[in-house]
């Protein structure tokens, strides 16, 4: 099975604390751990340099007016960037969240490493959380993400997790007013400004709180399930078209909606449906698990799910 999570001399370069978020692999650690042991502990403690890059033609060396992004570990070029990218380095990603952890409002949760140490990340629980109905938990974390690739910015950004299922959630109706923060290489990484910009979003959570509730709240016709499933999911092609009504996600959303776990939560409601979709998004798209991931934080997946929440509160009122 392809993996994007990397793996170095055949560990993979992941630490968690708790439950193994997935596949079963990297290093279990405490819960307690600073920043930079959890670094250490996900083997990432290596750093990034800019090298000149060349091309001979006809026995001539030509500087392209490039540079080639060169790990200090093995040596391997993770990209080719240009003369103005400024890289951050691992350690000034981890050390962001040193005050948070030193003031007790956080604590380190799992790190690693995807697409062969392009993407580093490092996600910290925040001590904040809500419960939808009782025990239908919801806890929010910090994720910080440090592309060692071209045409990707910096992001840190809150990010809801439903406890029962590990369903990574959109926090917000708006992709624009979503609690994140994007920081081009083109400038230097100032991680103060970057903290005065986020803040630390409680009301935010809150808000997303009461959004949540009012979806348990609210009952979901069958009919008007159907029509959401394939307003989330439309029918992408002709020929599929003529083959079946809806579509495979609209279907397997449809036949997951009473077994997914949380299930008996809000049975019923608006929050029982939006949650099949996460949790497709989440546990059952995609070629793997570690695709899977990629694609809720980084890719089409994120930007689904805010859909799916904005067809679930239309829908619901």
């Amino acid at each position: 099975m392809a993996h994007e999570l990397e793996f170095v001399n055949g560990e993979a370069s992941m630490a968690y604390a708790g439950d193994v978020p997935w596949h079963g692999l990297g290093t279990k650690v405490p819960n307690d751990l600073t920043p930079l042991q959890m670094l250490d502990a996900a083997n990432l403690n290596w750093t990034v340099k800019k090298h000149p890059s060349y091309v001979f033609v006809d026995g001539m060396t030509i500087y392209t007016k490039r540079d080639a992004l060169v790990r200090s570990s093995d040596n391997r070029i993770l990209d080719i960037v240009t003369e103005d990218w400024h890289p951050v380095q691992n350690e000034t990603a981890f050390e962001f969240f040193n005050d948070f952890i030193a003031a007790g409002d956080m604590e380190m949760h799992t790190a690693g490493s995807l697409k062969d140490g392009q993407i580093v990340w490092a996600l910290a629980k925040i001590k904040d959380s809500f419960d939808v109905v009782p025990n239908d938990t919801v806890e929010s974390y910090l994720l910080f993400s440090n592309f060692h690739k071209y045409g990707f910015s910096t992001d840190v950004r809150f990010t809801p997790i439903r406890v029962v299922c590990n369903n990574t959630l959109s926090l917000s109706l708006s992709k624009k007013s979503e609690r994140m923060v994007k920081v081009s290489h083109r400038v230097e990484f100032n991680p103060d400004e970057v903290k005065e910009t986020l803040g630390i979003a409680y009301e935010q959570m809150r808000k997303y709180a009461d959004v949540s509730k009012y979806l348990a709240q609210r009952m979901a016709p069958n009919e008007d399930i159907v029509s959401y499933f394939t307003r989330v999911f439309p029918v992408q092609s002709s020929k599929e078209t003529n083959r079946k009504e809806i579509s495979k996600g609209a279907e397997v959303c449809l036949d997951i909606l009473n077994k997914q776990p949380g299930a008996q939560y809000a049975e019923g409601s608006w929050w029982q449906a939006f949650n099949a979709v996460t949790y497709y998004t989440d546990h059952v798209a995609g070629r793997n698990a570690d695709n899977r991931l990629s694609s809720s934080w980084y890719g089409p997946n994120k930007n689904l799910k805010t859909r799916a929440l904005e067809l679930a509160l239309e829908f619901a009122k």
